[in-house]
Parts: structure tokens; C-alpha cells; sequence
């Protein structure tokens, strides 16, 4: 598959093949599905916490005597059913994350790349190196360029102004090629990949 590479003056350098087996796919939901729910489970925190009954702070003593009361036999008011009582079978920390397969992840970026292709979303920009940390000036080329909601992947590493240009620009994410996922491609409306991060996706993911 054939596709023009831009430049960030909105201006053409030329074209570029992309390998259909990474951007010519059929997507399919399911997959996706299944990459980000892992994803997004893995990435949970999982720190909620209640107390059990042996770490309420709360009297020991044997509310009545074991016979003749007439009542229940309980023992402190650290039992669950009492108030200030202990939580039964509550959450404790712990880690959301589960498998998924090397090879699963890796065909689930081929089929987030393959999506924003379809959709006539993905763009090749020739490279992302400014000469100054401006925001202002970078702010002003995305506006003309048309991203508003917008991932830019590029190489092995992010050129620094760039990065820095970047920082402060609502809707703009920027990735190195072994930061790009599932979750943050999808996320945003439109995928800028350059030269440089088409090449090491290529060679990740053949």
C-alpha cells in the first residue's frame, strides 16, 4: 500500500510502501477488545482496602455469656455484622493484570495500525525534528496540518524540542516506536507516524 509522506510545512516528499501485513488488515474488534481490556486491567492500581475483623480497632471482650442469655453466642463486636464491625470478603490490594500471548499483542497492533489506515486516518510525516522548542510555532503547523485529537509515533527516539514542543498542546501525544500500543492508537482520531517509526514498526512487527 502506497501513501504520501508529508512534511510539517503541509507540504509532500514523496511517497512510501507500507507492508500490508501490518497495515493492510481486515481489523477485527475483538482482538482490540481483548489487547486493551489487558491492557487497561494491567495498568489498575488495585490498592482499595478494608478492614477484616482481626484489624478493627474495637472491644474483645465476650458481649454475653456463652449460656442462658437467651441470645446468639457471639464473641467481640468485631464480627461483620456489627456496626464498626470488620468487612467480610473485602477487596484487598492486589495486582488486575492477566496473560496475553507475545503473539497476541503483537497481531493486535497490526490490527490498530491496519484500522487507522482504513479509516484514512494514518499519516506519514517525513520526520518530527524542530530546530527550537516552540510550542507556539509547533501549535500553529498542527492547526494547519488539520490534528486536533492526534498520536505522532516516531523512531527509536523522540527528537527532545519536538518532545518538549509537544508537552503543552491539548490532544497531541508523542511515542517513541516501542511506546506504541493499542490503547493510546486508538484513543486518538488521527496516527502520524514518520519515516523513522514506520521503519522500526516494520522490523518489530514482521
Amino acid at each position: 500500500m502506497k501513501t504520501d509522506v508529508l512534511t510539517l510545512d503541509g507540504g509532500t516528499n514523496g511517497s512510501v510502501d507500507l507492508n500490508d501485513e501490518i497495515f493492510g488488515l481486515e481489523p477485527r474488534a475483538d482482538i482490540l477488545h481483548r489487547v486493551v481490556r489487558w491492557q487497561r486491567n494491567k495498568a489498575q492500581a488495585g490498592t482499595h482496602k478494608v478492614k477484616t475483623r482481626s484489624e478493627t480497632s474495637y472491644s474483645t471482650k465476650k458481649i454475653v455469656r456463652q449460656k442462658g442469655s437467651g441470645g446468639a453466642r457471639h464473641g467481640d463486636r468485631n464480627a461483620p455484622i456489627f456496626r464498626k464491625g470488620g468487612v467480610y470478603k473485602g477487596p484487598t490490594p492486589r495486582s488486575h493484570a492477566h496473560e496475553l500471548p507475545k503473539k497476541f499483542r503483537a497481531l493486535g497492533l497490526r490490527h490498530a495500525l491496519s484500522a487507522k489506515a482504513k479509516e484514512g486516518n494514518l499519516v506519514v510525516l517525513e520526520n518530527a525534528d524542530l530546530a527550537d522548542a516552540k510550542t507556539k510555532a509547533l501549535a500553529s503547523k498542527v492547526k494547519e496540518l488539520g490534528w486536533k485529537r492526534a498520536l505522532v509515533i516516531d523512531g527509536a527516539a523522540v527528537n527532545e524540542n519536538f518532545a518538549q514542543a509537544a508537552r503543552n498542546i491539548d490532544g497531541l501525544d508523542v511515542l517513541p516506536s516501542m511506546g506504541a500500543n493499542v490503547y493510546d492508537i486508538l484513543k486518538r482520531d488521527t496516527l502520524v507516524i514518520t519515516k523513522a517509526g514506520i521503519e522500526a514498526l516494520e522490523a518489530r512487527l514482521k
